[in-house]
C-alpha cells in the first residue's frame, strides 16, 4: 500500500475533489473495510443502486439469518429487500458519521435509491423519498432521484422539505441544468420556511463513460465504408465526447455560483449542489483505467468509483487540476460531432431511457432472486 503522502485518492482531496465508493455490501461494513478506506484513502461518500443490492443479497452469506427471518415473519421480497437494505445503510451512515462531522455536514453521505419503477411517477418518487428518509432516520443520507422529467419536480419537493436528494441518471447538459434549477427552486422554498438552509444537501450525479461508448459505436458505423479525410476526422473524436460534456457542465455549475440567485441562497447558508461524475469505470480497455478520474478532477466535485477504479488510482493514478482545462476545445469537439452527423443530444435521450430500463431490470431480478433464498431459507 502507498504511504499517506503518496496515496493519489488522498491528493485528490487536496484538489477539492471527493471520492464516493459506488458500492455497499454488508460485509464490507462489518468487517471494518469500509471504515479503512475512510481514513486510509479519502473515501467520503457510498452510493447504492438495485445492481449493486442485487448482487449482494442474491449471493452473500451475510444477508442468510436476515432473509430466513424475513421469510418467517411472511414478509414480501420488496419488504424484505427494504429491510436489508434500510440496515445496511444505516450501518454505513454510521461509519460515515464522522466526516459528516468534521465536515459541517458537506460530506460523509450514502445514498438509497426510490424504486426505479416510478422514474417516471412524481408523486410516488416524492411519497417513497419521504418514507425511506424517514425510515433511515440519518442526517447524511441522500434520496437517489432519476433525472426524468417526472423526477425533475420531485426533486424540488424533495428539497423543499428538507431532504436531502441524490439525482442519478443525467446525462445530457439540459438535463443537469434542469436538476440545478429544481435544487435552486426546493432550497428557497425551503428556506422560505424558515427551514435550515445548510441542513441540505444534493448532488447532480452526471453518467460519463457510458457516452462514451454510445458515441463510439456509432462513429464505427460511419467509419464503415468511409475513406480518407472523413475516417481521420472522426476517429479524432474516439473516447472524447463524455470527457467534453462533463467539462461543459462544470462550466455551467460554475456560472450557477457566480451569479446572483445563487448568491443570495449562500448567504443564507446553502451548499452548492456539487457535480459527480458516475460511471467512472472504463469500459474501453484502449483508454486507461484512470481516464474519467484524471481528466475530471476539479474543485467541489464527487467522484464516484467502483472498487476496481479505486484500487487502480490508488496504485498509479497522477493528480492534476484537470477539469478547468481546454473549456473552448470540449465545445470546439462536440461541435465537430454534430458536423460528423452524431446527435449528442439523441444519444443522451437513448441512454437515459436505457438507463431506466436497465435499473429497472436490476430491481426486477434481486426481487426474483431475494423471493427464491427466502423460499429456500423459510423451510
Amino acid at each position: 500500500m502507498k504511504e499517506a503522502s503518496k496515496n493519489p485518492l488522498l491528493q485528490l482531496r487536496e484538489q477539492g475533489q471527493s471520492i464516493w465508493l459506488d458500492y455497499i455490501r454488508r460485509d464490507l461494513i462489518q468487517s471494518g473495510e469500509l471504515a479503512r478506506m475512510v481514513e486510509q484513502d479519502g473515501v467520503s461518500g457510498l452510493t447504492s443502486n438495485p445492481a449493486i443490492f442485487e448482487k449482494a443479497i442474491a449471493s452473500g452469506p451475510e444477508y442468510t439469518e436476515a432473509i430466513r427471518s424475513s421469510a418467517r415473519a411472511g414478509l414480501a421480497a420488496q419488504a424484505a429487500y427494504e429491510a436489508i437494505a434500510i440496515d445496511d445503510i444505516r450501518a454505513a451512515a454510521d461509519v460515515m458519521k464522522g466526516v459528516f462531522g468534521a465536515t459541517d455536514g458537506a460530506d460523509g453521505f450514502v445514498s438509497l435509491e426510490v424504486s426505479p419503477r416510478l422514474a417516471h411517477d412524481t408523486e410516488g418518487t416524492v411519497e417513497e423519498g419521504r418514507r425511506l428518509w424517514g425510515a433511515v432516520d440519518r442526517p447524511n443520507l441522500m434520496i437517489k432521484v432519476p433525472g426524468t422529467p417526472a423526477g425533475i419536480p420531485a426533486i424540488r419537493r424533495l428539497i423543499a422539505q428538507g431532504i436531502s436528494v441524490n439525482v442519478t441518471l443525467l446525462f445530457a447538459r439540459s438535463a443537469y441544468e434542469s436538476a440545478a434549477n429544481a435544487y435552486l427552486d426546493g432550497l428557497e422554498e425551503w428556506i422560505a420556511a424558515k427551514g435550515a438552509a445548510s441542513r441540505v444537501a444534493s448532488v447532480a450525479s452526471f453518467f460519463v463513460s457510458r457516452i462514451d461508448t454510445a458515441v463510439d459505436t456509432q462513429i464505427e458505423r460511419k467509419l464503415s465504408g468511409n475513406i480518407g479525410a472523413e475516417i481521420t476526422s472522426r476517429e479524432l473524436l474516439r473516447g472524447k465526447a463524455a470527457i467534453a460534456n462533463a467539462k461543459l457542465a462544470y462550466a455551467h455549475y460554475a456560472r450557477l455560483l457566480s451569479g446572483e440567485r445563487w448568491k443570495k441562497l449562500a448567504d443564507a447558508g446553502a451548499r452548492p449542489q456539487r457535480l459527480l461524475w458516475a460511471s467512472t469505470g472504463t469500459k474501453n480497455p484502449a483508454y486507461g483505467d484512470v481516464l474519467y478520474v484524471e481528466e475530471l478532477i476539479g474543485r467541489d466535485t464527487v467522484n464516484m468509483l467502483p472498487p476496481a477504479t479505486l484500487e487502480a488510482f490508488r496504485d498509479h493514478g497522477r493528480v492534476r487540476a484537470s477539469l478547468a482545462e481546454g473549456l473552448p476545445r470540449a465545445q470546439a469537439l462536440l461541435n465537430d460531432l454534430e458536423r460528423s452527423g452524431i446527435s449528442l443530444s439523441n444519444v443522451t435521450e437513448s441512454l437515459l431511457a436505457d438507463g431506466v430500463a436497465q435499473f429497472a431490470d436490476a430491481y426486477d431480478k434481486l426481487l426474483a432472486a431475494l423471493s427464491l433464498r427466502m423460499e429456500t431459507l423459510a423451510a
